[in-house]
């Protein structure tokens, strides 16, 4: 059986973790932003760090076919 200490040190490590993805996952999508449209304008910056998960990743699946920054923010 798991000690308290265990467990917690367990638990932190799986947010870090989550958080590392996270983070990981908005890097990629503002290369892919950059690469297809050129410059990161700030409110895409701020509507990126604001965002939640399945937003960052239901942007990463639009980035492709998205023809404007507008519409993959959609």
């Amino acid at each position: 059986m798991a000690t308290l200490s265990e467990r917690l040190r367990a638990e932190g490590m799986e947010k870090g973790m989550q958080q590392g993805m996270q983070q990981g996952e908005a890097a990629a999508l503002r290369k892919l932003i950059a690469l297809k449209f050129e410059a990161l304008p700030n409110w895409v910056e701020e509507t990126i760090q604001n965002a939640s998960p399945a937003d960052i990743e239901g942007w990463l699946e639009r980035v492709l076919t998205a023809d404007s920054l507008e519409k993959l923010f959609e």
